[in-house]
């Protein structure tokens, strides 16, 4: 019997149509669907075992439920020449520039003209972010009174920064495009996990006592968050 592949897609007809991506898990025990709220895709996971027909009925069954998700998830919006794509929480105008590089001048944002438009405005983005994080990490540490070790900028879309058993600290760099408040917030809460590896009341205590903000900060993550996620950087004005 030839094996399954453990990802396909189907298309859910209908107006619009709605392109699913399905998975094949080896820990599923259910059926499971899901509609990202960052940029629209939609994911069917199942366990190994089961029949993929039964598995295509049980998302047409639940096809009111994912376009009323889709209705609300972030809208995609492709970075270049044109688009306003917010730093340190404001939209910035992305306009036409000289050089090789995207810069940040005058309180827009300067790439030049092409096909790289979107790598080299994201490029420009991840210097910035890794400044803002470097210097808000280093004064949350300092405070604390705690050593941490490497930082390293990634694009999860899932978290917004970790903290390894090492002290080596993850963010998104993405969280340049958040309002400064924001991006410090995560800072403070993954040194916070240097002294408490956990989500414990202790460790909610250092969080707040680094930053007094940090329920506000968080609620406007899980509002916001999604439209951050929503941005392309590929260089496709699709």
């Amino acid at each position: 019997m030839a094996a399954r592949p453990p990802v396909s897609t189907y298309v859910l007809p209908g107006d619009p149509p709605v392109e699913v991506l399905v998975r094949r898990n080896a820990r599923a025990k259910r059926f499971s669907l899901r509609v990202s709220r960052a940029d629209g895709r939609v994911s069917l996971s199942l366990p190994t075992w089961a029949p993929e027909a039964e598995a295509l009925a049980f998302l047409r069954a639940r096809e009111d439920w994912v376009r009323s998700h889709l209705d609300t998830a972030a809208s995609v919006q492709s970075a270049r020449i044109g688009a306003m794509v917010p730093v340190c929480g404001i939209p910035r105008e992305v306009v036409a520039g000289q050089g090789r590089a995207a810069r940040f001048t005058e309180g827009r944002i300067e790439v030049p003209e092409g096909p790289r438009e979107g790598p080299r405005i994201k490029a420009l983005l991840t210097a910035m972010a890794r400044e803002r994080l470097t210097d808000a990490t280093a004064g949350h540490a300092n405070a604390l009174g705690r050593p941490y070790g490497r930082i390293t900028l990634r694009d999860p879309r899932a978290r917004w920064g970790s903290c390894s058993s090492k002290g080596d600290l993850m963010f998104s760099w993405r969280l340049i495009m958040a309002p400064p408040e924001v991006l410090d917030y995560v800072a403070a809460h993954e040194v916070a996990h240097l002294a408490e590896m956990n989500h414990s009341d202790r460790f909610w205590t250092i969080c707040r006592r680094l930053c007094p903000g940090t329920d506000k900060h968080r609620r406007w993550i899980r509002t916001n968050g999604a439209e951050l996620l929503a941005w392309r950087f590929d260089g496709d004005p699709g």
